[in-house]
């Protein structure tokens, strides 16, 4: 599938859940790890406001993108967000969604003119 770069430039992007493991398996607890590199990935959850419409979204990063310093509540910088849409069935049910994933996570700032 298509995937879709955010700009997160004119946005406000607030943790609102510490990074954690990537659960893979929920069964057997086994941790997520980036296809490519082998390196286990970190789920975080922020509220991304732009134009006066927020959402709670979770973000994929791997371990090696969690920088420190980030602070609940705080803004924070997502670069090289992107989205990509998902399908799938499970119990025959079928499911979509759309997939956050950044090279990183690091504190940020609230981008001027926003709250002005």
């Amino acid at each position: 599938m298509r995937t879709i770069r955010v700009d997160t430039s004119a946005a406000s992007v607030l943790l609102t859940e510490v990074p954690e493991p990537k659960v893979r398996d929920r069964q057997t607890g086994e941790i997520a790890k980036d296809a490519m590199s082998g390196e286990p990935l970190m789920k975080v959850g922020v509220v991304y406001i732009d134009e006066g419409e927020s959402a709670l979204i979770h973000v994929t990063v791997p371990e090696s993108g969690v920088t420190e310093g980030l602070a609940l509540g705080a803004p924070v910088s997502l670069p090289g967000l992107v989205a990509r849409p998902w399908e799938s069935v499970f119990n025959g049910q079928q499911r979509h969604g759309i997939a956050y994933r950044a090279a990183a996570i690091a504190p940020g700032a609230i981008p001027a003119g926003v709250g002005a």
